[in-house]
């Protein structure tokens, strides 16, 4: 309770990173001055142009909620959608057929390339 706040505090000499806490708390290295703190930007959006956007964003968020609302649309026609999208697709090879699993493995014995050998 009655350690001040500016007081140095003891530095674990056995750390690792001892010497870069040491030097990075040495007194006699450059201080930055006020003079180096960049200028205010000048092209920052104003209170009014906040106000605008955040109103243009509220209007979108509420559109968005009005245009999916419960009750706004019905899916319609969905068997016919589905049989189009089947239609437009090859059905996939039987997994469990013998000349796929052959053909898989010999593809992979073809691609594989042997760990090396231990010395």
């Amino acid at each position: 309770m009655g350690a001040s706040p500016f007081a140095a505090a003891p530095v674990d000499t056995d750390s690792p990173a001892a010497a870069a806490i040491l030097a990075a708390a040495r007194a006699d290295r450059a201080y930055p001055k006020f003079s180096d703190i960049p200028e205010a930007p000048k092209m920052v959006r104003g209170p009014r142009a906040w106000a605008g956007a955040v109103a243009d964003v509220e209007a979108a968020r509420a559109a968005l909620y009005a245009e999916t609302a419960p009750s706004t649309w019905v899916l319609r026609d969905t068997e016919a959608f589905a049989a189009q999208a089947r239609s437009a697709v090859a059905p996939p090879p039987v997994a469990g057929a013998p000349a796929n699993t052959e053909a898989f493995a010999r593809d992979a014995r073809e691609r594989a390339t042997p760990p090396p050998s231990p010395r």
